[in-house]
């Protein structure tokens, strides 16, 4: 590698910090057209990075912001982004950290059902996403011969995800996104939700007791028979059928094939 290029890869690293944080000076070799140190130059485009990234966070978790407040928001995303710089280009992959982010965010810690709500706004942006793929259709299970559906392995939909959370926090997202009042939510009643695109539009539903657990196991490529057993072991009263029914419904797989067997089946 030529030695100026061995260079400039070794300041890579100074200029993004220096980019993303506000108490460190320009990096060395920021220079003005004359040669002159390029201060207010550096400024004005830092300034602009930043608030790029402050409106792609906002516009990531539309949600978060309007609960804690735009200005709150704002001053919380430019603390953010100081401490988890963007890894990629694109814009709509930034922020997969935030949730996480905002468990330890103390100004926050009254509004504990806050990061569960955030993973499931970037679970709708992931989803959004996602690649197309044709849903599973119900003929596929209705062809199979029912002594054998316990044996089915189900491949998933790249745009199915599932937010487990203790809180309402499908129920704050879903009334905060359409602009209904939050009023008579119990915030500390635990949710399951489940996202999906099986067609153009993302849709994001309440899981009964029991399903996200049910949905995960086949995700994780449990047969139906063992993940069935796996849910009723935790959840005694868990309603099978309607499950399969609702993941039908919901479009979370895309196909499924028989434990062993070398070919799927139909979609």
């Amino acid at each position: 590698m030529p030695r100026n290029e061995a260079h400039a890869l070794g300041e890579q690293p100074a200029f993004s910090a220096a980019l993303l944080d506000p108490d460190l000076p320009p990096p060395d070799g920021v220079i003005g057209p004359h040669g002159k140190a390029a201060t207010k130059r550096f400024a004005v485009y830092r300034n602009n990075v930043t608030v790029s990234l402050i409106n792609a966070l906002a516009d990531i978790f539309p949600v978060v912001a309007k609960l804690v407040g735009q200005d709150f928001f704002r001053d919380m995303a430019r603390y953010f982004i100081t401490r988890h710089p963007p890894r990629s280009a694109l814009l709509f992959e930034y922020g997969h950290e935030f949730p996480e982010f905002l468990k330890d965010f103390e100004p926050v810690a009254k509004l504990p059902y806050l990061p569960d709500v955030a993973r499931l706004e970037r679970a709708w942006l992931d989803a959004f996403h996602a690649a197309d793929a044709e849903p599973l259709m119900p003929e596929t299970l209705g062809a199979m011969p029912q002594e054998r559906l316990g044996d089915l392995v189900f491949t998933p939909h790249p745009g199915a995800r599932i937010v487990q959370s203790d809180f309402a926090a499908v129920s704050i997202f879903s009334a905060s996104r359409e602009d209904r009042p939050l009023k008579g939510i119990q915030p500390l009643a635990a949710e399951d939700g489940l996202i999906t695109r099986p067609f153009d539009t993302v849709q994001v539903r309440q899981l009964p007791a029991g399903a996200a657990s049910f949905f995960e196991a086949l995700t994780n490529g449990h047969t139906l028979g063992a993940a069935a057993a796996l849910t009723l072991d935790s959840h005694p009263g868990f309603d099978l059928p309607s499950a399969i029914s609702a993941l039908l419904e919901a479009g979370i797989f895309t196909a499924c094939h028989l434990e062993n067997a070398s070919s799927e089946l139909p979609e």
